[in-house]
């Protein structure tokens, strides 16, 4: 199951983050430019996140692995986008500390909750995908940063939208903490 096809499109949104990073690197076009070249790119590839999912399920090609690599990507591609963010001055550090901090801290809980047989208790939750959602919509516009069809600020409905993600971020991980604990008190004693 390493090489379906859906496994093959979340190894494609791994193999596409230096290319939206590098974006910001070539001098030879102007930041308008390179603003949307990166925007195009990350919404290119996080629709694949999606695409992979749809047909993992639609070609009964679900697996362990690609159930593990799927988040992995997601986690990979929002961490680069916030770091290349943060440089640009388009997110405040502490946001990009706690976005990227709880995807850490929930990655361990997820791995020691498996270690102890209780997977489960900390599975996906709505919480979790509504702030993903939220991410993956505010950091194409923070990428962008400029009006968009003459009508749409984009830094600031961007910045309103990562702060939603922001408390959803701290929601769900104080979520997967309460499902956690119970276990994790049984296990110590």
């Amino acid at each position: 199951m390493f090489f379906t096809l859906p496994t093959l499109l979340t190894w494609a949104r791994i193999v596409a983050i230096p290319l939206i990073v590098g974006v910001f690197y070539l001098e030879e076009f102007s930041p308008a430019h390179r603003n949307l070249f990166a925007t195009v790119l990350f919404v290119l590839v996080a629709l694949t996140d999606w695409l992979d999912g749809y047909l993992a399920r639609k070609l009964n090609q679900t697996s362990s692995f690609g159930a593990f690599l799927d988040p992995v990507a997601d986690k990979f591609l929002v961490c680069a986008a916030l770091l290349v963010l943060l440089e640009l001055g388009r997110v405040n550090a502490l946001v990009a500390l706690v976005i990227v901090g709880r995807e850490i801290a929930i990655s361990a809980l997820r791995e020691w909750m498996a270690q102890i047989g209780a997977s489960r208790s900390v599975a996906v939750h709505m919480v979790g995908k509504l702030k993903t959602t939220a991410q993956m919509v505010a950091i194409p516009f923070l990428l962008f940063d400029g009006p968009l069809f003459g009508l749409i600020d984009t830094r600031l409905w961007g910045t309103w939208l990562l702060y939603i993600a922001v408390v959803l971020t701290i929601w769900s991980m104080v979520y997967y903490l309460q499902k956690a604990l119970p276990e994790i008190r049984a296990k110590v004693r």
